[in-house]
């Protein structure tokens, strides 16, 4: 056989193999494995026990990871990290967090545990202090939330863990303390280990090294018109889908879109965070966030670094009291939902 030919016939042959790629740049970067990418939603912690089992819901969009929330609360300038109390409501606490799990391996539905700091009346990106005292009692208490959870983690064979959120800048400023806590998770826990850096924040990390995954919340603002096209969405996402393949030849690591999502509201594909607060004036536009979550993953579907990711949010009982609302970030029962089922139904590339 001429080796013209052959090679053509080779080169089919490996075409049919793999999803096509999106452009020569995608071409040129090395391909992380595919066979555990990760069609997943955050889970809205319930205020109480699951009306019922919510995992053939999770299963009707086709997605199969979930991320499961035991919130910690900080307090404005106060170094303390509090959790698990009977004050919480029950998903987030440790015997809510281990029916989820439970739930979701018995479905076959793997997890992420992800445990998240929240600060009233502020973000977790701000949080500083003006001492080291204060950094070592708030770090002393993250710690023993963080292990808490690694405990169960390890005993429950969870799959991947997220060591933090959005710290912006205590993630830059504390950097010693991160690298130990990962270490010491390490010593404690063999599942994959992942940590979530906002989107304006991914690129100078200072330890995506010692981690598994890079995680991106994925919130990058994109366009202000009320309903974008997908086609026009998909056109606003090519500067940053160019620094994500220039980030991920920098660091090799695969990554994982840890939230992505939009309201369903117009105009929701820009500045998503800053609409929160009127949200509830706003009309309701169901095709916007359904335009917005195919363009995302039309966009990076088929990129080699990109693990998939975790839709926010997703309510596991819709009517139990969560303050679902056809406004809100979830594309239950929507437009949205189509789409998510549409995407997290393809094939996965296993070369």
């Amino acid at each position: 056989m001429p080796k013209l030919v052959y090679l053509a016939l080779a080169l089919l042959s490996w075409g049919f193999q793999c999803r096509p790629s999106t452009g020569e740049a995608a071409l040129a970067l090395p391909r992380v494995p595919k066979t555990d990418m990760m069609c997943g939603l955050n889970f809205v912690a319930p205020p109480e026990v699951f009306a019922e089992n919510p995992m053939p819901a999770v299963q009707g969009v086709k997605a199969d990871w979930i991320a499961t929330i035991p919130y910690a609360f900080t307090r404005q300038n106060e170094a303390n990290v509090y959790f698990g109390g009977e004050w919480q409501w029950w998903g987030e606490r440790p015997e809510g967090v281990q029916r989820t799990i439970e739930l979701a391996q018995a479905a076959d539905i793997k997890v992420v545990l992800k445990p998240q700091v929240y600060i009233p009346g502020g973000w977790t990106g701000d949080l500083d202090f003006k001492t080291d005292r204060e950094w070592e009692q708030w770090e002393k208490d993250y710690e023993h939330y963080i292990m808490t959870f690694i405990e169960m983690a390890d005993s429950m064979e969870v799959a991947a863990f997220c060591v933090g959120t959005e710290f912006k800048i205590a993630a830059r400023k504390r950097e010693s303390f991160w690298r130990g806590l990962i270490k010491r998770i390490r010593a404690k826990y063999k599942g994959k280990l992942i940590y979530a850096a906002n989107w304006d924040e991914y690129e100078d990390m200072p330890f995506w090294d010692a981690l598994d995954m890079v995680g991106i919340n994925a919130y990058f603002p994109l366009s202000q018109t009320s309903t974008p096209s997908v086609d026009e969405l998909q056109k606003a996402w090519t500067p940053y889908q160019n620094a994500i393949r220039k980030f991920y030849k920098r660091v090799g690591k695969p990554i994982v879109f840890t939230e992505y999502g939009y309201l369903s509201v117009d105009g929701c594909a820009y500045n998503t965070w800053e609409l929160e607060g009127r949200v509830q004036r706003m009309p309701i536009n169901e095709q916007a966030q359904a335009n917005a979550l195919d363009a995302l993953l039309s966009t990076f579907w088929d990129e080699p670094y990109w693990q998939g990711g975790f839709v926010w949010k997703w309510f596991p009982n819709m009517r139990g009291g969560e303050g679902y609302d056809q406004r809100d970030y979830s594309p239950q029962g929507k437009l949205g939902a189509k789409i998510l089922e549409k995407w997290y139904s393809k094939p996965i590339l296993t070369k």
